[in-house]
């Protein structure tokens, strides 16, 4: 028996390999996020998908990522170097293999430690474009 899901056409545009090493860095220079750069790996404006963005976050020493929100849930893996990822004001160390979720709506914000931090970052969403981060005012000294 020969069972077939699809010609083959279809199913070639709905599987893909991506090589982050092959993807442009974005941010840079952005201080609107901090110091964070990243590599956007899937995203339906780039890549033959729905439903899911992917992509790694990449930190040097002590770099950030600055307080804030979106409606999104969002989830981190930690890949190499470590940090600490807050979320509404709770410090939780990220290092390899570490899974943080971060509920929608919820402010969080991420210091990298001294060798710097990437992790894989994803939410339930079909473009990163569709993510409207939202900046928490940062307080002044005299505040």
């Amino acid at each position: 028996m020969n069972l077939q899901f699809g010609t083959p056409d279809a199913k070639a545009r709905r599987s893909f390999v991506i090589d982050p090493e092959a993807l442009p860095r974005e941010g840079d220079g952005d201080a609107n996020f901090g110091s964070v750069s990243w590599r956007t790996l899937i995203s339906a404006d780039r890549t033959p998908s729905a439903g899911m963005v992917l992509g790694l976050a990449e930190f040097g020493p002590y770099g950030t990522l600055k307080p804030h929100r979106h409606s999104h849930a969002e989830f981190y893996l930690g890949f190499s170097g470590d940090g600490t990822v807050m979320i509404d004001g709770v410090s939780h160390w990220i290092r390899p293999g570490v899974a943080i979720y971060v509920e929608g709506d919820t402010e969080h914000g991420v210091l990298a430690g001294p060798n710097g931090l990437c992790f894989a970052y994803g939410f339930a969403a079909d473009r990163f474009s569709d993510i409207e981060y939202r900046f928490s005012p940062m307080m002044s000294v005299a505040d």
